[in-house]
């Protein structure tokens, strides 16, 4: 790479911080609610299965 190919990285404005921040805050949160999702679902599975395993049990409460 030739110095001449290198180019500077202006700093952002802060509205452009703001929209780059809000943008990552709502990738964040996008993934935080998929994995709770997905850990509710997975709960829920593990109750049917012991309902199934155990009906007379109180784990299936």
């Amino acid at each position: 790479m030739k110095i001449l190919e290198i180019t500077t990285i202006k700093p952002l404005t802060p509205q452009q911080a703001r929209i780059d921040g809000l943008k990552k805050q709502k990738e964040n949160v996008a993934k935080q609610l998929k994995a709770e999702r997905d850990r509710q679902k997975v709960a829920k599975a593990q109750q049917q299965i012991n309902a199934v395993k155990f009906p007379n049990s109180n784990l299936n409460q």
